[in-house]
């Protein structure tokens, strides 16, 4: 994982090359002043993560992530400044860290990209592999993963929901979670996989999936929220 930071500060950037160089597997790739250099460097360049400042001179850490879109890196803002927070979030950045910069806020914000570098990992991997085979009575039938909605132990079964029907397959959860992608299913309790980005809310330790109330059990509730990257 590789990142480049970004700011008009030369103590601010030194401090965060400090923080980045404790971290075994974060190399700092370079250090702009402001985001035009850093626009320069990222089309020359393979970045995963920015750790970039907002209030800059000319163009500022908001506007170089919209110019980047959805297809640049991952982007930390690290500024002195609340109110951006809002607007900072709905351009989907990974992290918003107000300064001074601690060494635990800077982990944080790290595991919350290497989360979210491994989840995007994963749907790479799973383009190529968008469904199952299950055996469905004495037929073994496809199921496409953007059909599953979760997954239920019933005893020796395990029921697999769709929009409009479920299967029942003889075998465990256990071994359906091992079959299923990381990066878009994730265990909620003893007895349920879910699809999460089928979940529609999340209240008093259930979600909600097609109307559907699912337990969220407390071993498992934690996993959730980080995946889900709740404010």
């Amino acid at each position: 994982m590789n990142c480049l930071i970004i700011d008009d500060n030369k103590i601010a950037r030194t401090t965060l090359k400090q923080l980045a160089s404790q971290v075994k597997d974060l190399t700092v790739l370079g250090e702009c002043s402001n985001a035009m250099e850093a626009w320069n460097f990222i089309r020359e360049e393979t970045v995963d993560l920015l750790l970039l400042d907002i209030e800059m001179q000319g163009m500022s850490g908001l506007e170089l992530t919209r110019n980047l879109g959805d297809n640049g890196p991952l982007i930390v803002f690290t500024t002195s400044k609340k109110e951006y927070a809002a607007e900072a979030f709905e351009l989907n950045v990974a992290d918003y860290i107000v300064k001074p910069v601690t060494p635990a806020r800077f982990i944080q914000a790290i595991d919350r990209v290497r989360d979210m570098l491994d989840s995007n990992k994963e749907e790479v991997k799973l383009a190529e592999d968008e469904f199952i085979f299950i055996r469905d009575s004495n037929i073994v039938r496809r199921l496409g993963l953007d059909d599953l909605l979760y997954a239920e132990a019933m005893g020796d079964y395990v029921k697999l929901y769709t929009p409009t029907k479920f299967y029942a397959v003889h075998t465990t959860l256990k071994a359906v979670e091992e079959r299923l992608p990381a990066g878009r299913f994730l265990r909620v309790h003893r007895s349920y996989i879910v699809s999460i980005g089928k979940i529609e809310t999340i209240q008093d330790g259930a979600l909600i999936i097609n109307g559907k109330s699912l337990p969220v059990a407390d071993a498992y509730r934690s996993a959730l929220n980080k995946r889900m990257n709740i404010l």
